[in-house]
């Protein structure tokens, strides 16, 4: 990846995270949002950004067609931060690495010697 596109796809991001913080009052999105990577094609026409909603399905696919459609919003607030010809094109697409990472640290946490209390206890030699 070029390091203009690592520049794009950083200001996206960031810009969009402030967005969702600050300006975004659709109720759809009230759930917890986080932007985990933009990536842009590589003619920077097109960008799909990734999001991790914290909730239940439904939660998540009501925020993600939420999203989908204040694309056009988000991409006329990125026309001041970038300094390009063309805006690229956002997708939105959910991300559940968050998720997932927090289910492994959990099953890390059941399988550690530490968690079982059982365990900790060391017999005493006659």
């Amino acid at each position: 990846m070029s390091r203009r596109a690592e520049r794009v796809n950083h200001v996206i991001r960031d810009r969009i995270c402030e967005v969702l913080q600050r300006e975004i009052r659709d109720p759809r999105l009230s759930s917890l949002i986080s932007v985990t990577e933009v990536r842009t094609s590589s003619d920077l026409k097109y960008a799909r950004v990734y999001v991790s909603v914290m909730g239940s399905e439904e939660e998540k696919t009501q925020a993600l067609k939420a999203l989908t459609r204040a694309s056009k919003y988000f991409s006329h607030e990125l026309r001041d931060y970038l300094s390009m010809r063309f805006v690229p094109e956002l997708s939105f697409s959910l991300d559940n690495s968050i998720e997932h990472g927090a289910y492994l640290l959990e099953l890390i946490k059941q399988a550690s010697p530490e968690s079982n209390t059982d365990n900790n206890m060391i017999p005493e030699e006659k």
